[in-house]
């Protein structure tokens, strides 16, 4: 393998997985080298997001989770499955605070509202230097789009996030004009 022209981790929420192996597929073809996590519980979630369990050199995080209100959701589990001090219910703000340490990454939330201005704050506070989520309800198959054209223009074309960006938004008025960039202006 040539040196790849990124590295991406696919963070992947419950009931998703169709969705990220198309998505595994194409990053590959464009020549990035991609990392996936399947999360099953809330402290594999939580080994991402405080790096602990990331590669060295990602240089980007897409977590692929079903969103509802500025939350992504979390798989329930049996009272007797979750470990001692594991948290239970949803991903939203609060959670991303207290758990995630993202220093310089660039996080996309592609989930129905994970682009929710308290919760792209949350990772901003995190340390994100960029986030990117939609803040409303998109179509399943718009949401595949928008990262494939994404992540084309940026690895095929050697475009820009913030150009990447645009022109991912620019394919469907209805369903992409929903995602929002967010930037943490000390670290852009």
């Amino acid at each position: 393998m040539s040196k790849p022209l990124m590295n991406v981790a696919l963070v992947c929420g419950p009931d998703n997985d169709m969705e990220l192996q198309a998505m595994r597929a194409a990053l590959e073809l464009f020549g990035a080298r991609v990392f996936t996590y399947w999360i099953g519980r809330p402290n594999d979630l939580i080994s991402v997001l405080n790096g602990e369990d990331i590669y060295p050199d990602t240089d980007l995080i897409v977590l692929h989770f079903h969103g509802d209100e500025g939350k992504m959701i979390m798989p329930e589990l049996g009272e007797d499955v979750y470990e001692d001090g594991e948290p239970k219910g949803d991903f939203g703000p609060d959670e991303i605070r207290r758990y995630a340490k993202l220093e310089g990454k660039t996080v996309i939330g592609n989930g129905c509202t994970l682009g929710d201005p308290a919760l792209s704050r949350a990772f901003l506070d995190a340390g994100c230097r960029i986030y990117i989520g939609p803040d409303d309800y998109p179509e399943g198959n718009a949401a595949l789009m928008f990262l494939l054209r994404l992540f084309y223009e940026m690895c095929q074309n050697q475009k820009s996030m913030k150009e990447a960006y645009r022109l991912a938004r620019s394919m469907d008025e209805e369903n992409m004009t929903m995602y929002r960039i967010y930037e943490n202006e000390a670290l852009v």
